[in-house]
């Protein structure tokens, strides 16, 4: 009985070439191997791809329309036993008969096939990563052959089936053994497996339907990425054998390092250096921040060094939301190593004013530490 490859597509009889394409394109992302690795799904992308290939080919789509199957030959059938056909084939194995040994036979795989996906690095630096940027690259791919359309034929040629395999896209050896013959199936070495050959390719591809070449595209890089994130531009990729649906563009993002910012998720950390005095009396300073500009930052009095000022809201977007980390500001207070005489006598003057300041030993242990031992914990966890 024939294949319904109109039903395996999903399309109408009276279907165009390009809703047929259409139709295939959408299943084979759906189904394709590197994309849906369950062996259900690769079955029906083999059912898919042979049902395009017929259906994209005039002369295979005029027999089906006939009520034949142009890929019959290519079937193979397989009952009982473990690949064996029947019980006559069983008895024929041992009985000076053949038997099929190796891959079971499965048609030509299809001229006609998606491409690959592409991978491509980027850098950004933080402000890029936090603000989104569209940039124009330069890809190496392949691309459709704009000479035949894909089809790898000169001219108003067309395939024909192969004479080696005749159009099954597979050839069998015959082996002796003490069971009697042995026959191995492989891919046909004249057709690599598709079943037909061009007699005239196309000049310009030489028959693959398809051509490496340059191409400037635009990425839009949304807010919010990050180190190793990637951007997915559909069908952007190789275009595949047979003039077969491009694959999809993956833009990595690589991240570059900040000379004042580090970021950890959503958040922005910086450290300040604030003189002594200030840290004592209190002061006002102003950062650049990534998004924001120009932010003053409050230093109450009293701030001790290591303490930490957080702005809510002032670090990086997150990825397709309107919400914000936060900014983190470490204080480091800045002790002066050089006094002069007039300096000594107030700092003097002061310390018998606070008579009751004195110094004090405390254990390590605890769960305080210095500034960079807070930032290290802080970064590493430890």
């Amino acid at each position: 009985m024939a294949r319904d490859y109109y039903g395996l597509l999903g399309v109408g009889r009276g279907a165009s070439d390009a809703e047929i394409k259409r139709a295939y394109r959408k299943l084979a992302r759906e189904l394709h191997p590197d994309v849906n690795p369950d062996e259900a799904a690769q079955a029906r992308f083999k059912e898919i791809s042979a049902a395009y290939e017929v259906l994209s080919d005039p002369e295979k789509r005029r027999i089906v329309d006939m009520g034949g199957d142009p890929l019959a030959s290519g079937a193979a059938s397989a009952g009982g036993f473990g690949g064996f056909g029947g019980l006559g084939d069983v008895f024929e194995a041992f009985f000076g008969g053949g038997f099929s040994a190796g891959a079971t036979s499965r048609g030509p795989i299809g001229r006609v096939r998606p491409g690959s996906d592409s991978l491509l690095r980027m850098r950004l630096d933080l402000e890029e990563c936090a603000t989104g940027v569209t940039k124009q690259v330069t890809v190496d791919t392949a691309v459709l052959c704009n000479q035949c359309q894909g089809k790898g034929t000169h001219g108003d040629s067309a395939p024909v089936p192969c004479d080696t395999c005749a159009g099954r896209g597979e050839v069998q050896t015959v082996q002796r053994s003490l069971l009697g013959q042995m026959v191995t199936t492989r891919p046909c070495p004249t057709c690599r497996g598709v079943g037909v050959v061009i007699p005239d390719p196309c000049h310009q591809c030489m028959g693959d339907g398809r051509v490496r070449a340059r191409r400037d595209i635009s990425v839009k890089i949304p807010a919010g990425v990050g180190e190793g994130m990637r951007v997915r531009l559909a069908a952007q990729g190789e275009v595949g054998p047979g003039g077969g649906p491009a694959g999809d563009l993956y833009v990595e993002v690589h991240e570059q390092a900040h000379d004042i910012f580090v970021r950890q998720g959503d958040d922005l950390h910086c450290t300040v250096s604030v003189p002594m005095v200030d840290a004592a009396l209190g002061t006002t300073i102003t950062v650049d921040a990534i998004i924001d500009g120009p932010t003053e930052i409050v230093i109450p009095p009293g701030t001790q060094p290591g303490a930490t000022i957080t702005l809510r809201g002032h670090g990086m977007p997150q990825l397709r939301s309107a919400v914000r980390g936060d900014l983190h500001i470490h204080v480091e207070v800045v002790v002066p190593t050089r006094l002069d005489h007039r300096d000594a006598e107030l700092l003097r003057e002061f310390k018998n004013k606070r008579s009751r300041d004195v110094a004090e030993v405390r254990s390590t242990h605890g769960g305080g530490g210095g500034l960079f031992s807070r930032l290290r914990e802080t970064f590493t966890g430890r």
